[in-house]
């Protein structure tokens, strides 16, 4: 039993409760999720299952695509809409695409966030929304993300919302660009709603959800390969004679392939045999960081 599960993760119920679903319906122990979504939140939730769990770190790493709704004129104390209201005010502008577009140009490409209070990013040994909820103030760490793509969907003047879509890096939180836009826009804002549509090569098409799940014959056949978690990565096709040496994890000589990723997988056929990485004390060879059992 090996494969990545392309879960289409229901609202009510966190990350956890699904890897904990997801055990009792295969029967292993050997289950991991790949990038945890909020309770409220619906969306791509690959979950990797025996051999393929991994991958997780690497799965985790990729792109996220993201569809938000952003309601102006209140902010929260989550900086979602499960949050108390913080501060409201008259929405004193008519939204326009122009105004709009102005401004979320300010967020594509490399931006610097402070993580919310909310959230499970630790300080000094102490998850943030611990102080949150003890009333404790901290100071948060910035950090550095990628906006790849941040595209205006739909909006309602009536209502002071809009809807965008993001491709971003691992880290994002998409929470506090929503509350940062509005604070652009000169209003305190939250968001109102998200969806995780993408993450990495997998898409919203091909998810399964838990009652399509339950009611298949033959859960297996709904894994996808391990190589489709790793597709962001580089490969290196090796041949039968270094097959084995690959299976046994032996150091190898540096190939003659010009790489564009590192790590990369090492493939022989359509199996993965492992994941390498360029030595970092020999850089003539390369050594395995996974390998993977038949």
């Amino acid at each position: 039993m090996k494969g990545i599960l392309p879960l289409w993760k229901p609202k009510g119920m966190t990350s956890h409760d699904c890897v904990v679903k997801v055990r009792k319906l295969f029967q292993t122990k050997k289950v991991g999720h790949t990038g945890t979504l909020d309770p409220e939140v619906e969306g791509v939730l690959p979950i990797c299952i025996g051999q393929a769990t991994k991958i997780v770190p690497f799965l985790t790493d990729t792109t996220k695509t993201y569809t938000a709704e952003i309601l102006l004129g209140a902010s929260t104390d989550t900086e979602d809409a499960q949050g108390s209201i913080i501060e409201e005010r008259a929405v004193g502008i008519s939204l326009s695409k122009q105004i709009l577009e102005n401004v979320l140009q300010l967020f594509r490409g490399k931006i610097t966030q402070i993580p919310p209070m909310y959230s499970a990013v630790k300080v000094n040994g102490k998850k943030l929304y611990e102080y949150a909820r003890a009333n404790e103030y901290v100071e948060r760490p910035q950090r550095d993300v990628i906006i790849h793509s941040l595209e205006l969907v739909d909006f309602d003047d009536d209502q002071h919302t809009f809807t965008i879509e993001i491709v971003c890096s691992k880290g994002t939180y998409i929470r506090t660009l929503c509350v940062d836009i509005g604070r652009k826009l000169g209003f305190p804002a939250h968001m109102y709603s998200l969806v995780r549509t993408e993450t990495g090569t997998i898409a919203k098409d091909e998810t399964i959800s838990f009652n399509e799940l339950e009611q298949a014959a033959e859960r297996q056949r709904l894994l996808l390969p391990i190589s489709r978690g790793l597709e962001h990565l580089d490969v290196l096709e090796t041949d039968e004679n270094m097959k084995l040496k690959v299976r046994n994890g032996q150091k190898l000589a540096m190939p003659e392939k010009q790489l564009q990723t590192d790590p990369f997988t090492v493939m022989f056929q359509d199996d993965v045999l492992a994941i390498y990485q360029i030595h970092p004390d020999k850089p003539n060879c390369i050594k395995p960081l996974r390998v993977f059992n038949e």
